[in-house]
C-alpha cells in the first residue's frame, strides 16, 4: 500500500516543491491550505498527473477548529489509517515588519498561533496515531519533519515574533524527536535560508542585493526544489539514525566568516 504524507501550507512555494518531490518517490499526498479547494485545483492536478492519489484538507493551522479540520479531512482521504509523514511547513509572516519596540500583540500572536502553536499541537494528534499504528503493526513507518527557518537563530529586529516562533519550533523538534524515538518515529528539522517564494516576493531586491554581495557560499537564491529535495530525502530513510537533527538549507549562508 502507497505511503501518505501531509505536508500543510502545501499548494505553493516551498510546500508544493515538498509535495512534488514526494509524489515524484511515489507517495500519496495531502495537501493542506485555507483557500477553497476549487483555488487549490491546479496543484492538485499536477500532483495527480504525477500518478499519485493527491486530497486536500483545508484548515488554518493556527486555530483548535482550524486543526480539528485538517485532521479530520486528512483521515477522510487516507480511509482512517494514520499517515506516514507529517511535513509541517504552513507558516506566516508578520502582516507588517516592525521594529521590535513596536510590535504589537496582535502581531505576535497571529504569527505564533500559526508558526509555533498551531504546529505543536498538530503534530501532537498525528503522532498520537502514529505512536497507535506501530504498536498495532511494527512494520508501520512513521516520521516527522519541521519546516523551520534560519531566523531561528539569525536575529531581525523587524520581525521579532517570527524569529521566536521559528526558534521556538526548532525546540519542538527536539521534544519530539525525544518522545517519539523509543516508537521508532523519527523527526527532523529542515532549515532553509533565504528562499524564492511569495513570502520574499517584497524583499527580493534587498536580498538579490545581498548575495551579489556575498551572504551566502553559494551565490544564489534558495528555491522550493532544494527544500524538497531534502524533505524527500528523509522521507526515504536515508538518515535513520539522525532524529532530532537539523538540516540545513541555507546555501551556507550560516557558516561564520571572516
Amino acid at each position: 500500500m502507497s505511503k501518505v504524507a501531509l505536508v500543510t501550507g502545501g499548494s505553493r512555494g516551498i510546500g508544493f516543491g515538498i509535495a512534488e518531490k514526494l509524489a515524484a518517490e511515489k507517495w500519496d499526498i495531502v495537501i493542506n491550505g485555507v483557500r477553497p479547494e476549487e483555488a487549490v485545483a491546479e496543484p492538485l492536478a499536477q500532483l495527480r498527473a504525477m500518478g499519485v492519489r493527491a486530497g486536500y484538507a483545508r484548515g488554518d493551522v493556527g486555530s483548535a477548529a482550524g486543526r480539528a479540520a485538517i485532521v479530520a479531512a486528512t483521515y477522510a482521504s487516507t480511509g482512517g489509517k494514520a499517515i506516514n509523514l507529517l511535513v509541517n511547513n504552513a507558516g506566516v509572516a508578520p502582516k507588517v515588519r516592525a521594529d521590535l519596540l513596536e510590535t504589537s500583540e496582535e502581531s505576535y500572536d497571529f504569527v505564533v498561533d500559526t508558526n509555533l502553536k498551531g504546529v505543536f499541537f498538530l503534530t501532537q494528534a498525528f503522532a498520537r496515531d502514529m505512536v497507535a499504528a506501530k504498536k498495532a503493526d511494527a512494520s508501520f513507518t512513521g516520521a516527522i519533519v519541521n519546516i523551520t527557518s534560519i531566523s531561528a537563530t539569525v536575529v531581525s529586529i523587524n520581525r521579532g515574533e517570527y524569529c521566536i516562533a521559528k526558534a521556538g519550533l526548532s525546540m519542538l523538534s527536539q521534544l519530539f524527536a525525544t518522545r517519539l524515538g523509543p516508537a521508532g518515529i523519527p523527526v527532523y528539522e529542515v532549515r532553509p535560508g533565504v528562499i524564492k517564494t511569495d513570502m520574499t516576493a517584497g524583499v527580493t531586491d534587498k536580498y538579490d542585493q545581498l548575495i551579489a554581495g556575498g551572504l551566502c557560499v553559494q551565490p544564489r537564491w534558495g528555491f522550493p526544489d532544494d527544500i524538497g529535495r531534502s524533505v524527500a530525502a528523509l522521507a526515504r530513510g536515508d538518515f535513520p539514525f539522525s532524529t532530532g537533527q537539523v538540516i540545513m538549507v541555507d546555501g551556507g549562508l550560516t557558516i561564520p566568516r571572516l
